[in-house]
């Protein structure tokens, strides 16, 4: 471990889709703002990238996703309105999301996949590495995945992308990796992705999750790549080209994620999510637990 390469200090957020499967509740409310207990999903993701010491954030948004920027803003009316009661409990919760990272936003325009979002970044990361965290996907703080990506990236220079082991029968809901081992236990040698392959077809059952540290190399490729699967500029299709071709921009690895990961993008997940992480908090779990068990044994 003795070469070096650049700082990673940017975080890109893709956060521009229409979260059709939590319709009709995303009619009006983009979906990274549902909350989960009693905060948006999409705070736990900027909390995650700040925690990695990722504190330049650019979110990628698209029409009615204003109550994105709005949320990490400052409120000063609600923050007035706080002061003179003398709730300092919660005006600290208002005022953190507002001090939590530098936030910067841009809007895809048009809706045309996951790489040309990550795209739509080009201008503001230039030519320095940089994460991209998928809002979809909350990672549990005391699982610190991107951290680790980050460290590996820094390092061996190149593409670092989070894996998890899957089910072979779900793995036609993933971008699939087929790997080789290094030298760490965690970490993996990407040779080759396909996006959502049938089982049968599939080259391992290691999925790709929602979390990517990437060398810029990216942007010149995702300029050449032609749609892929459902009609969209995939992601994985240009990290196929990485992975296969060292000397485009470096080697791409993969970190294999066993910790705790909530997907808010589907509804029962998120519902488990929002159970999970109130059973676990100081403040809720006692009294949520106690009625939880005998809703379950004397209700269900």
């Amino acid at each position: 471990m003795t070469q070096s390469h650049p700082k990673i200090s940017k975080a890109v957020i893709p956060a521009a889709g229409l979260g059709t499967r939590f319709l009709p509740a995303t009619k009006a409310t983009p979906k990274e703002m549902l909350p989960v207990v009693d905060k948006p999903a999409i705070q736990y993701v900027v909390e995650e990238a700040v925690s990695a010491g990722l504190s330049d954030v650019l979110m990628i948004t698209g029409r009615n996703k204003r109550p994105l920027e709005d949320h990490f803003d400052r409120n000063y009316e609600l923050e007035s309105a706080l002061t003179r009661k003398g709730d300092a409990e919660r005006l600290a919760k208002v005022q953190e999301s507002s001090d939590l990272a530098t936030m910067h936003y841009v809007r895809q325009g048009d809706p045309r996949g996951l790489g040309h979002a990550v795209l739509c970044a080009a201008p503001h990361v230039g030519d320095q590495p940089f994460a991209v965290l998928l809002g979809d996907d909350l990672i549990d703080p005391r699982d610190p995945l991107l951290a680790r990506m980050v460290e590996i990236q820094e390092v061996h220079g190149g593409s670092v992308i989070a894996l998890m082991e899957v089910d072979p029968a779900q793995i036609h809901l993933y971008g699939c990796a087929a790997v080789e081992p290094t030298q760490y236990g965690d970490v993996v040698k990407i040779t080759g992705l396909v996006e959502k392959p049938e089982a049968a077809e599939a080259p391992s059952n290691y999925a790709i999750i929602g979390r990517y540290v990437l060398d810029p190399a990216v942007f010149a490729i995702l300029r050449e790549t032609e749609p892929g699967r459902g009609g969209e500029i995939q992601l994985t299709d240009a990290l196929q080209k990485l992975a296969v071709d060292e000397k485009l921009g470096g080697p791409v690895h993969g970190v294999v994620f066993k910790g705790r990961r909530y997907d808010t993008g589907d509804r029962g997940d998120y519902l488990r999510a929002i159970v999970r992480l109130a059973c676990e908090r100081e403040d809720l779990g006692p009294e949520f637990r106690t009625w939880l068990r005998r809703y379950v044994t004397e209700e269900m």
